[in-house]
């Protein structure tokens, strides 16, 4: 009996145990992006005269040190092309009427609440530089103008990416019809959650046919690997994965933020992840007719090559492929 009891409670703190560092990672995972979210090098244009520029890379020492990577274009027209080609996330347009801030909420609600906020900073300092006023560039859709719907949409592409390697590895033996199976759910899912975020609840901008096509990309960026790593490790390869896109790649794909407002390399890191990938182009494709989308492609073109490969490779499954699920024995009648 004491024996029996020592046991059970050494599983009682192993599982406890276990428990609470899960949820320390998973804590640190969500919430330590979230805490760290400010400008740093933030790509911002601007316009006019030289010592109102000037007065602008000051005055944004207020948000911290580098806050702004500012670059200085010949008049608004050029702000504005810079804005909807993604090369910045703003900008500011100094005249004699005042100050304009032109913003790209639909790029980033954050970023484009933070503009607003040091252009009021600027005009308190100043107050001869006279009156702000604020431009949208590219906004938000009329149906989801705080962008609301579009974030919530970035957690279960993640999820139904990571449930189509999980459900194929193990209910598929094959490499082909793995293969067939999760590029078959990337096409379904890109189509039915295109539909939903476009047609019904009017989150997306845009070509439909692009904005599927990103997110199918986006669910075989992360079904294939998870499919490839099963393959190759066997049942560690899926946690793994789920480590992987959904402890690290979910926090910083600076979907809810922006990538600029994360700290550099994590920013970075964050980027060349599915989710991360994913968010960004399809931004693009919805509201910057696929302005800036051409790296977030490759990355996650890179990732579903990567799964491929992977589950090409011998694996611990291998074993199993391709074998009966069941099988019978047929035997000859016995002489009489």
């Amino acid at each position: 009996m004491t024996t029996t009891s020592t046991h059970h409670t050494h599983t009682v703190l192993r599982v406890v145990l276990g428990a609470t560092a899960l949820l320390t990672v998973l804590i640190c995972a969500f919430a330590w992006p979230a805490s760290e979210v400010a400008p740093r090098d933030l790509p911002v244009a601007a316009a006019g005269p030289p010592e109102a520029v000037a007065g602008l890379d000051q005055g944004a020492s207020a948000l911290g040190e580098d806050a702004l990577d500012l670059a200085v274009e010949d008049d608004r027209a050029a702000v504005v092309t810079a804005i909807e080609n993604r090369d910045a996330a703003g900008g500011f347009v100094f005249g004699p009427e005042g100050v304009e801030v032109l913003t790209a909420s639909a790029g980033s609600p954050a970023t484009a609440q933070l503009l607003n906020d040091l252009a009021g900073h600027l005009s308190t300092a100043n107050p001869d530089a006279g009156p702000v006023t604020t431009t949208d560039v590219v906004p938000l859709p009329a149906d989801d103008p705080r962008g609301l719907t579009f974030n919530a949409g970035a957690f279960p592409l993640v999820l139904g990416g990571l449930a189509a390697g999980v459900l194929v590895a193990l209910m598929v033996r094959s490499r082909r019809s793995g293969l067939a199976a999760v590029l078959g759910i990337a096409g379904g899912g890109g189509l039915a959650m295109a539909a939903v975020l476009q047609g019904w609840l009017g989150a997306l901008d845009g070509s439909y046919l692009a904005n599927a096509g990103v997110i199918a990309l986006g669910i075989a960026a992360i079904g294939l690997p998870v499919l490839g790593l099963h393959r190759l490790l066997g049942a560690p390869g899926i946690p793994l994965a789920a480590a992987v896109f959904l402890l690290l790649g979910n926090p910083l794909s600076g979907i809810t933020s922006s990538p600029d407002l994360l700290p550099g390399g994590w920013s970075t890191l964050g980027q060349l992840l599915p989710p991360g990938a994913v968010g960004t182009a399809l931004r693009s494709t919805s509201f910057f007719d696929g302005a800036g989308a051409g790296v977030s492609l490759l990355v996650l073109a890179g990732w579903a090559l990567v799964g491929t490969v992977l589950l090409l490779l011998p694996g611990r499954t291998d074993a199993a492929e391709d074998q009966p699920a069941v099988s019978e024995e047929v035997r000859s009648p016995m002489p009489a």
